[in-house]
This record gives C-alpha cells, sequence and structure tokens, in this order.
C-alpha cells in the first residue's frame, strides 16, 4: 500500500494499488466525511476509467450517491466541491506522473485536502485491518453533472485583454485542453492540444527541463511573448520568457503583486510562499508591504495555511498558486490568466516578461535537484551536519518540511520528496562561484557517502 502519502494516494498502477484498494477508499470515504453525496472527476489517463469504476461502486454500495463530472482537470474538482457544497470529492490522477501511474486527490468541504494526516491515512488503516464492506441495504445512484459552463462562467471574471500578446502554449496532451482554446482562443500557438493519457509527447510534468524544450524551441520560433506549459492535471502552471528562457516558479509569487497590488489596489497583502522559495520573493514583497508566511511544500499543507492567514495568493517552487479567490486553493488556469493580464500590462508600457523577472530575481539559484537514494534520514542529518561543522549555526533555520539552512550569502534546504523516491536539494547563493562550491559539497556527500544518484 505504498500508495498513500502525504498529499494524495499516487502510484503505479496494479503494482502500489490496484481496482480493490479504489473500491475500498470510495467505500469507506463517505463515513469518513460525513458525506452522503460524493462528486468525482477524472483525467484522461488509460487506467483512470477503470479506477472511477470501482471507486464509484464503492461510493455506491457505501450507500452515497455519486455526481460524476466526468473528464476534469483537478482544480475544476475543487471548484465544483466549494461552489456546490459537497462535503467530499476525488480527482482521479496522478497529476505530473508518467503515464503509467495513478491515483486520487480526496477534499471534503470547501476543497479543503484530505492527506495521510487528516484522513487518508484511517482509510489506509481501515483497508490494512482488513475492515468490511458490506454493502447498504440502499446503494447509492450516480448522477451526471456537468460543471463546465458554471466553471468558465467563474473564470470570467479574471479575464483581461490579453490580444496584444503573442502566446504560446503547452497543454501536454492534459486536462488543460478541455479548457484552454475556449478561455484563450484560437490565435495563441498551440502545442500537444489533444487529450492524450499516454502523454506521447512528453510527461506533463514541466519541472523537468526536458519536457519544457519543446515550448522553448515553439517560443522561440513564434517569436511569443511567453510560452505556457501546465502539468497533466492543470492544476499547475509554469512559464518560460520571450528569450525561451525557463521562469522560476517562485518569482512569479512575487510578479502577482503586480495584479493584486498594482492593479486591485490590495495594500499589506498576506501571501505565502514554500520553504523553497528564493529570498528574493520576500525581497520584492517588501515594496508592498506583504506580510510573508513561509511553511511546508504541497497543497495539504497550502491551501489550509492560506485560509488560516486569510492569504490572498501564494505559491509554490513546483508550480502551484492558491487563490483566496478560488476557494483557497490552486488552479493553473486561474494563475495563467492572472500572468498573462500582468504581461499584457506590462508589453502596453515597453516592459518585457524577461525585464520584470531580472528585476525581482537576485541570486544565483540551483532550482531542485534530485538524487535517488535509500537513507533519506541518514543523508539529511550527515549533510546538515557538515555545514554546521564547517560554516557554524545558520542565522536561520527551518526544519518543518526537511531542513533549511540560512547563512549571510547562502542557503540550502533538503527535504524527502513525498511522491517520488528522492531525496530533493535546493541551493542559492549570491555568487555563481558559491552556489556552484555548495553544491558541489552536497554532491560529494550524498553520491559519495551514500550513493546517491542525480537525477
Amino acid at each position: 500500500m505504498g500508495a498513500f502519502h502525504a498529499y494524495d494516494i499516487r502510484g503505479i498502477y496494479n503494482e502500489d494499488f490496484d481496482a480493490s484498494v479504489a473500491y475500498k477508499v470510495g467505500y469507506f470515504l463517505p463515513s469518513l466525511l460525513s458525506a452522503d453525496k460524493v462528486l468525482v472527476g477524472r483525467d484522461c489517463r488509460v487506467s483512470s476509467q477503470e479506477i472511477h469504476d470501482n471507486l464509484i461502486k464503492g461510493i455506491n454500495d457505501a450507500g452515497a450517491d455519486v455526481y460524476d463530472i466526468g473528464l476534469s482537470s483537478t482544480p475544476m474538482v475543487y471548484f465544483a466541491t466549494a461552489n456546490y457544497g459537497f462535503k467530499a470529492s476525488v480527482q482521479i490522477t496522478a497529476s505530473h506522473n508518467a503515464a503509467c501511474y495513478n491515483g486520487m486527490k480526496v477534499s471534503r468541504e470547501n476543497a479543503l485536502p484530505v492527506g495521510l494526516a487528516s484522513g487518508l491515512g484511517q482509510i489506509k488503516e481501515w483497508i490494512d485491518e482488513g475492515k468490511e464492506t458490506p454493502v447498504a441495504e440502499k446503494r447509492g445512484q450516480v448522477f451526471e453533472k456537468d460543471i463546465h459552463a458554471d466553471y468558465l462562467a467563474f473564470m470570467e471574471k479574471f479575464r483581461a485583454d490579453w490580444s496584444n500578446l503573442n502566446i504560446a502554449f503547452d497543454l501536454s496532451n492534459g486536462m488543460a485542453n478541455l479548457f484552454a482554446k475556449e478561455v484563450f482562443g484560437e490565435k495563441p500557438h498551440y502545442i500537444f492540444d489533444e487529450l492524450d493519457g499516454r502523454f506521447p509527447n512528453h510527461e506533463p510534468n514541466p519541472l523537468v527541463a526536458k519536457n519544457v524544450e519543446p515550448l522553448k524551441k515553439l517560443v522561440r520560433e513564434t517569436g511569443a511573448d511567453v510560452g505556457v506549459i501546465y502539468d497533466g492535471d492543470a492544476d499547475r502552471v509554469m512559464f518560460v520568457d520571450e528569450k525561451g528562457q525557463f521562469v522560476s516558479p517562485d518569482l512569479v509569487i512575487a510578479m502577482m503583486a503586480l495584479y493584486f497590488c498594482d492593479e486591485r489596489g490590495a495594500k499589506s497583502p498576506r501571501v505565502l510562499q514554500e520553504i523553497r522559495s528564493s529570498k528574493a520573493v520576500a525581497e520584492y514583497l517588501q515594496r508592498y508591504d506583504a506580510d510573508v508566511h513561509t511553511w511546508r511544500v504541497g497543497r495539504a499543507f497550502a491551501a489550509p495555511k492560506l485560509r488560516e492567514i486569510d492569504g490572498l495568493w501564494g505559491g509554490e517552487l513546483a508550480g502551484h498558486y492558491y487563490f483566496k479567490d478560488f476557494f483557497y486553493s490552486d488552479s493553473g488556469l486561474l494563475a495563467s490568466m492572472i500572468v498573462l493580464r500582468i504581461l499584457s500590462a506590462l508589453k502596453k508600457k515597453g516592459k518585457t516578461f524577461s525585464a520584470q523577472i531580472a528585476e525581482i530575481a537576485g541570486y544565483e539559484n540551483s532550482g531542485e535537484i534530485n538524487f535517488r537514494l535509500e537513507d533519506k534520514a541518514g543523508a539529511m542529518k550527515a549533510v546538515c551536519d557538515h555545514f554546521r561543522q564547517s560554516e557554524g549555526e545558520p542565522q536561520k533555520y527551518m526544519d518543518f518540511d526537511g531542513f533549511r539552512f540560512d547563512y549571510p550569502t547562502w542557503w540550502f534546504n533538503i527535504r524527502p520528496s513525498n511522491t517520488e523516491p528522492y531525496l530533493r536539494f535546493i541551493c542559492e547563493a549570491t555568487t555563481r562561484e558559491e552556489l556552484d562550491a555548495r553544491i558541489a559539497e552536497v554532491c560529494a556527500i550524498l553520491e559519495g557517502q551514500f550513493g546517491g544518484v542525480r537525477s
């Protein structure tokens, strides 16, 4: 049952979990969340239909009704959960993972995420102990529900006139195909704009550099002002500037102040970032007197935290952006609409995407480096001990998602992945020379002492 993780249920289908697990998740969910009706959506993966059928059978056998919205992006499920007042929902998806993966993202009332610590762990326990699943005296029913029009109507308030922009889109053969051309029209340049759950062109993960190369090429060939790429379930979005350079997603958190503060007039906004965010984000937001909060990685932690602080917006290095305006949830579509209206306004002033990002960025950053290794806890301790011995105690220390050490001219975060078999390392410094030296020190430990394989 290796599919149960901090954020969701996810793994290689028929290896980490199977149809029987999907059935039991469905069966136990209504009692877990005290729900007599459950909203269900699914992505286009080859295995999603089978998981969908078994999940729904489990929900119905438990006596609860299913409202089936069919093919959907994950944010569409969040929208429907909160907008229509459902106490429970499931999106069948493996997000950015390869085609052989699948999973389930579970939400409760108000689209609040259900993670391992907030309910999935209980379901796992019930499954592991073999809790019985007797069919209810009155089985639930299945109702088809079309939310497409309501969803796009909700998003319409964020639309702007971005007709002055030359835009390139990579839809990653994923769920962004459900709405992109309807929202952005036929004028932009599109690639991989057909639903295909085999993901034949590239894995639907824009954080992997090779997956963004086709979009970079398209931007350069078409002279686009911006490139936009979504992941498989369209809850994440990332950007390429007019030079064909990938834009670090955390810097976009800072750039969104141009919409929320400059355009909408928000004063001293509360903004959420995560533990891997560049120091440049909070430094740039100082000009808006923003109250910047730092928290753990992942929707299971970020969405409740944004609600707790009543933040206006927030984001993650992985390309998730959360909005008070979207039920404190993440939406790749909404984030891209906001970024495009910012870029449209900048272009009218003669300013490019790269120029705006250069104004925000102030450090050399490694991006996240992944190491496949067994002893994650031992490796993290070894890295932290090394720098404590060589550099002394850090000026600032965080331990709520792996470890982050801040020194005067550089910082690092090292953390285990919650969804993949990796130890993740990221580092930032004031100079390239220092950055390269720190990365080399860490590689020596993780590769030399722990047999880690860098990917």
